[in-house]
C-alpha cells in the first residue's frame, strides 16, 4: 500500500452563500409590518495551511475532492443565516500549490502558513436590508452567490539542509540510516528507496535534517526511472552530497562517471547551479573499493570537490563528513536573511469595483464583463419580476446602459453578461426595462402605494359633500 504520496490533484469547492430571504412582518393590529427577511450567511472558505506533523498528501491522494459548508438561508423577523464553516486542510511543510495551466500559486513554507484555496460565496441580502425609501417592502431578496470551485495541483518539495544524491544502489539508504536515527529499506538491488527518506542529525550545536533522494540514472530530469520524480525534493536543499559507489560491480562504470552523469542531470532540471557539493567516496571498507579511491580523489579534489572517504557499514568516515556538513549547513543559515514569523496577511478587495468592460464579439452581439455586473446576475432570481427589475435598476445606475450605446449596440441586439461558458443572455432594449414594466417606474413598488379602501371612502365623501356645498353657495332664490 502505498504510504508516501508527494503529488497530488486537488478538487476543491467553497461553500455557496446563503439565500436571503423575503419576508413581511406580521402582528396583530399592524397588517402592514414592513419587510423584516434577514440577510443570508457567508459561504465557507478551503483554506490551506501548514502543519509540521504532516508529512505526505497521502490523505488527499484517497480523498481528492473536498468541500467547505454552505451558508444557511436567512429567515423572517430580520434572522440572519448562519454562515458556513471554514474547511482548514494541513499540508506538509514545503508544499507548492499550482494550478491547471501548471501556474505557482502559493508556495507554502514555514508553520502556519495558510492559503486560501476557495472562497466563500457571499450571501444574499434579505428584503429588509433592501427596503430604502422608494421601495419600502421590497417583495424579493437577493440569491446566495457560488462558492468558488476549482482543480488545483499540490506538490511536495521536502525541506531539508543536505540532500543525498547518486546512482542506485551507492549507498545513500544506508548512509542516512548511520548518520541519523532514520530507518529506511536498505537492500542490495537497485531502486531499494522508492520514497524519500528524512533524517535528523546533530554534529556538535549544529542539527540539521538530511535527506536520501531515491537514485538517479541517465535521462532522470526527463522522467526516465524514479528521477524526475523526486528531483523537485532536492530544490531547497541547502547542500549536495554526491553519494559514490567505489565497490560497483558493473564493468562500464566508475564513480568519475557516474559524477559527470548526475552533474548533467542536475544542470538539465535546473535551478541548482549555486549548491555547494561534497563528493563523498562510499564503501572503502572493500579493499578494491579503497584503492579506486585513492586513485581518483586527487582528481575530484582537482575540480574542486571536498572528498570524504567513508564506509556506512563499518562506520568509517562518519564524524568528520557529520561536522563537514553541519559546518556547512551553518555558514548557509548564517548568510540568510532572519526569518520572521509568519503573518497574516489580509488584503482586502480594492473599494472600487464598479469597473465593467463592453466588447463587442459579433455583429449585433456584445459582451459585458465585471465585478459587480456578474455578481449581480448570480444573485438575482429571474423567476421574480421585480428582482429583475431591480437587476435592471443597478446596471442602468452603473453605467452599462450608457456604455452598450457607446460601443454602437441597437436595440433587440444581444448581450450577455458573464463569461461564455456560464452568462445570461438578453435582448437589449436602450430601456434596460429587463420585463418589469408591469411594476411601473423601475426602484418603486406599487403594492403599498395603492389607496386604501377608508381613505378612498373618506375623499369620497369630501368630494361629496366640497360639491353640495358649491351648488349651495350659487343657489339664489330671489
Amino acid at each position: 500500500m502505498t504510504t508516501f504520496v508527494d503529488r497530488v490533484e486537488l478538487h476543491v469547492a467553497a461553500g455557496n452563500g446563503g439565500h436571503g430571504c423575503a419576508s413581511v412582518h406580521r402582528e396583530k393590529f399592524k397588517p402592514l409590518g414592513g419587510p423584516d427577511g434577514g440577510n443570508g450567511g457567508r459561504g465557507g472558505d478551503v483554506i490551506l495551511v501548514v502543519d509540521q506533523d504532516v508529512t505526505t498528501l497521502l490523505d488527499y491522494h484517497h480523498h481528492p475532492h473536498r468541500k467547505a459548508t454552505n451558508g444557511q438561508p436567512g429567515a423572517g423577523d430580520n434572522r440572519e443565516g448562519k454562515n458556513g464553516k471554514d474547511l482548514v486542510l494541513p499540508v506538509p511543510d514545503g508544499t507548492v500549490v499550482l494550478d491547471g495551466n501548471g501556474e505557482v500559486l502559493a508556495d507554502l513554507v514555514g508553520q502556519g502558513t495558510t492559503f486560501v484555496a476557495g472562497q466563500g460565496g457571499r450571501g444574499g441580502l434579505g428584503n429588509a436590508a433592501l427596503a430604502s425609501a422608494r421601495r419600502k417592502a421590497p417583495g424579493f431578496a437577493l440569491l446566495g452567490e457560488p462558492g468558488e470551485a476549482r482543480d488545483i495541483v499540490l506538490e511536495l518539495k521536502t525541506v531539508a539542509d543536505v540532500a543525498l544524491v547518486g546512482y542506485p544502489s551507492a549507498g545513500k539508504s544506508s548512509l542516512i540510516s548511520v548518520l541519523s536515527a532514520a530507518k529506511p529499506k536498505i537492500a542490495d538491488y537497485p531502486f531499494t528507496t522508492l520514497v524519500p527518506n528524512l533524517g535528523v542529525v546533530t554534529a556538535g550545536a549544529t542539527v540539521y535534517t538530511i535527506a536520501d533522494v531515491p537514485g538517479l540514472i541517465p535521462g532522470a530530469s526527463q522522467g526516465k526511472g524514479l528521477g524526475l520524480e523526486f528531483l523537485r525534493h532536492v530544490e531547497r536543499c541547502e547542500v549536495l552530497v554526491h553519494v559514490l559507489d567505489t565497490a560497483t560491480l558493473e564493468s562500464d562504470r566508475d564513480p568519475v562517471s557516474d559524477l559527470d552523469v548526475i552533474e548533467a542531470e542536475l544542470a538539465q532540471y535546473g535551478g541548482l547551479g549555486d549548491r555547494p557539493r561534497v563528493v563523498v567516496l562510499n564503501k572503502v571498507d572493500i579493499p578494491d573499493g579503497k584503492d579506486l579511491a585513492d586513485m581518483i580523489r586527487p582528481d575530484l579534489e582537482a575540480r574542486g570537490y571536498r572528498v570524504f572517504e567513508v564506509s556506512a557499514v563499518a562506520h568509517q568516515g562518519l564524524k568528520e563528513l557529520s561536522y563537514a556538513l553541519a559546518d556547512i549547513v551553518a555558514k548557509a543559515r548564517a548568510a540568510k536573511p532572519v526569518q520572521e514569523a509568519t503573518r497574516i496577511v489580509i488584503r482586502p478587495k480594492a473599494v472600487d469595483d464598479a469597473g465593467f468592460t463592453v466588447t463587442q464579439e459579433d455583429e449585433g452581439f456584445f459582451r459585458v464583463r465585471g465585478e459587480k455586473p456578474e455578481r449581480w446576475v448570480r444573485q438575482t432570481d429571474f423567476n421574480n419580476d421585480e428582482a429583475v427589475g431591480y437587476l435592471a435598476d443597478r446596471l442602468s445606475r452603473l453605467g452599462v446602459e450608457d456604455a452598450l450605446l457607446k460601443a454602437g449596440a441597437r436595440a433587440l441586439d444581444g448581450v450577455a453578461i458573464g463569461p461564455e461558458d456560464n452568462a445570461v443572455v438578453f435582448d437589449w432594449e436602450p430601456s434596460m426595462s429587463a420585463g418589469a414594466e408591469m411594476l411601473g417606474r423601475r426602484g418603486e413598488d406599487h403594492r403599498f402605494e395603492a389607496p386604501r379602501p377608508a381613505a378612498q371612502r373618506r375623499r369620497d365623501r369630501d368630494a361629496e359633500r366640497d360639491e353640495a356645498q358649491s351648488d349651495y353657495d350659487g343657489f339664489n332664490p330671489f
